[in-house]
Protein backbone atom coordinates (compact mmCIF):
# COMPACT_ATOMS: atom_id res chain seq x y z
CA UNK A 1 0.00 0.00 0.00
CA UNK A 2 1.53 3.19 -1.01
CA UNK A 3 1.30 6.58 1.01
CA UNK A 4 1.27 10.28 -0.74
CA UNK A 5 4.13 12.43 0.65
CA UNK A 6 2.87 15.39 1.95
CA UNK A 7 3.95 18.56 0.43
CA UNK A 8 4.29 20.38 4.12
CA UNK A 9 7.41 18.94 4.95
CA UNK A 10 9.84 21.94 6.02
CA UNK A 11 12.39 22.90 3.87
CA UNK A 12 16.19 23.23 4.99
CA UNK A 13 17.38 26.69 5.29
CA UNK A 14 21.25 27.19 4.57
CA UNK A 15 23.02 29.58 6.66
CA UNK A 16 25.37 32.01 5.60
CA UNK A 17 29.46 31.21 5.78
CA UNK A 18 29.84 33.88 8.03
CA UNK A 19 28.04 31.32 10.99
CA UNK A 20 31.18 29.59 10.70
CA UNK A 21 32.24 30.15 14.50
CA UNK A 22 35.53 31.82 15.35
CA UNK A 23 37.83 29.94 18.40
CA UNK A 24 40.78 32.68 19.46
CA UNK A 25 42.56 32.66 22.26
CA UNK A 26 45.18 34.83 23.90
CA UNK A 27 47.56 35.27 26.58
CA UNK A 28 45.41 37.64 29.53
CA UNK A 29 47.25 41.01 30.67
CA UNK A 30 48.75 41.45 34.20
CA UNK A 31 47.22 37.54 34.83
CA UNK A 32 50.38 35.19 34.95
CA UNK A 33 49.85 32.38 32.74
CA UNK A 34 46.10 32.70 32.11
CA UNK A 35 44.72 32.10 28.65
CA UNK A 36 41.81 33.94 27.34
CA UNK A 37 39.41 32.16 25.23
CA UNK A 38 36.56 33.33 22.82
CA UNK A 39 34.21 31.02 20.96
CA UNK A 40 32.81 33.74 18.41
CA UNK A 41 29.55 33.18 15.94
CA UNK A 42 29.01 36.23 13.86
CA UNK A 43 25.38 35.75 12.46
CA UNK A 44 23.42 38.54 10.13
CA UNK A 45 21.90 39.68 12.57
CA UNK A 46 23.07 38.84 16.13
CA UNK A 47 26.23 37.51 17.71
CA UNK A 48 26.83 34.80 19.69
CA UNK A 49 30.29 34.61 22.57
CA UNK A 50 31.56 32.65 24.78
CA UNK A 51 34.13 33.37 27.05
CA UNK A 52 36.63 31.80 29.66
CA UNK A 53 40.04 31.44 30.59
CA UNK A 54 42.66 28.43 31.35
CA UNK A 55 46.27 27.71 32.96
CA UNK A 56 48.48 25.45 32.47
CA UNK A 57 47.53 23.43 35.71
CA UNK A 58 44.42 22.34 34.74
CA UNK A 59 44.11 19.31 33.38
CA UNK A 60 42.32 18.90 29.27
CA UNK A 61 39.50 16.97 30.69
CA UNK A 62 38.47 18.92 33.63
CA UNK A 63 35.09 20.14 33.26
CA UNK A 64 34.37 24.12 34.08
CA UNK A 65 30.85 25.34 35.73
CA UNK A 66 28.60 26.64 32.40
CA UNK A 67 29.30 30.18 33.96
CA UNK A 68 26.34 32.34 33.02
CA UNK A 69 24.77 33.65 29.68
CA UNK A 70 23.33 37.19 29.11
CA UNK A 71 21.48 38.62 25.95
CA UNK A 72 21.77 41.96 25.29
CA UNK A 73 20.34 44.31 22.42
CA UNK A 74 20.85 48.25 21.70
CA UNK A 75 18.36 50.69 23.02
CA UNK A 76 16.51 52.32 19.94
CA UNK A 77 15.45 54.96 21.79
CA UNK A 78 18.48 55.33 23.32
CA UNK A 79 22.02 54.88 21.22
CA UNK A 80 24.24 55.14 24.27
CA UNK A 81 22.20 52.28 26.55
CA UNK A 82 21.75 48.74 26.39
CA UNK A 83 18.51 46.43 27.68
CA UNK A 84 20.05 43.09 29.12
CA UNK A 85 18.21 40.02 29.87
CA UNK A 86 19.97 37.23 32.23
CA UNK A 87 19.31 33.85 30.62
CA UNK A 88 21.69 31.28 33.16
CA UNK A 89 22.63 33.11 36.37
CA UNK A 90 26.27 31.98 37.87
CA UNK A 91 26.63 34.17 40.72
CA UNK A 92 30.60 34.26 40.26
CA UNK A 93 30.50 35.54 36.69
CA UNK A 94 27.14 37.33 36.15
CA UNK A 95 28.58 40.86 36.82
CA UNK A 96 31.45 40.49 34.08
CA UNK A 97 29.29 38.37 31.78
CA UNK A 98 26.26 41.05 31.94
CA UNK A 99 29.71 43.86 31.63
CA UNK A 100 31.09 42.54 28.29
CA UNK A 101 27.25 41.75 27.07
CA UNK A 102 25.71 45.18 27.11
CA UNK A 103 29.68 46.89 26.01
CA UNK A 104 29.29 44.69 22.59
CA UNK A 105 25.74 45.01 22.05
CA UNK A 106 26.05 49.44 22.63
CA UNK A 107 29.51 48.92 20.12
CA UNK A 108 28.32 46.42 17.64
CA UNK A 109 24.73 48.02 17.44
CA UNK A 110 23.23 44.60 17.27
CA UNK A 111 21.76 41.96 19.66
CA UNK A 112 24.41 39.95 21.50
CA UNK A 113 24.08 36.53 23.21
CA UNK A 114 26.99 36.24 25.88
CA UNK A 115 28.17 33.08 28.08
CA UNK A 116 30.79 33.49 30.24
CA UNK A 117 32.37 31.12 33.02
CA UNK A 118 35.39 33.82 33.61
CA UNK A 119 35.17 34.29 37.63
CA UNK A 120 37.25 37.86 37.79
CA UNK A 121 37.41 37.48 41.60
CA UNK A 122 38.99 34.00 41.10
CA UNK A 123 42.08 35.11 39.51
CA UNK A 124 42.67 37.34 42.14
CA UNK A 125 43.40 40.39 40.18
CA UNK A 126 43.16 44.28 40.97
CA UNK A 127 40.16 46.13 39.32
CA UNK A 128 42.95 47.81 36.80
CA UNK A 129 43.97 44.31 35.96
CA UNK A 130 40.93 42.46 35.64
CA UNK A 131 39.47 45.91 33.89
CA UNK A 132 42.68 45.55 30.94
CA UNK A 133 41.66 41.72 30.77
CA UNK A 134 37.70 42.98 29.42
CA UNK A 135 39.06 45.49 27.34
CA UNK A 136 41.40 42.62 25.66
CA UNK A 137 38.77 40.50 25.30
CA UNK A 138 36.25 43.42 24.13
CA UNK A 139 39.13 45.05 21.63
CA UNK A 140 39.43 41.22 19.89
CA UNK A 141 36.11 40.55 19.40
CA UNK A 142 35.62 43.79 17.94
CA UNK A 143 38.26 43.44 15.53
CA UNK A 144 37.24 40.61 14.28
CA UNK A 145 33.69 41.92 13.88
CA UNK A 146 34.92 44.69 11.96
CA UNK A 147 37.06 42.57 10.09
CA UNK A 148 33.91 40.06 8.79
CA UNK A 149 32.06 42.97 7.02
CA UNK A 150 29.28 42.86 8.72
CA UNK A 151 29.05 46.35 10.14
Amino acid sequence: MATVASSNIPQIELHDPTMKPKELSFPLPKALHTTGHVHLTLMRTCTMVHLATSTPGESSGSFKPMGSFVYAMPDRASPNATISTTLYTSPSSIEYTTRVAKILARRMQRPVYVGCSIDPNGLEQTVEEEMEGLTAFVNLIMENYKASGLE
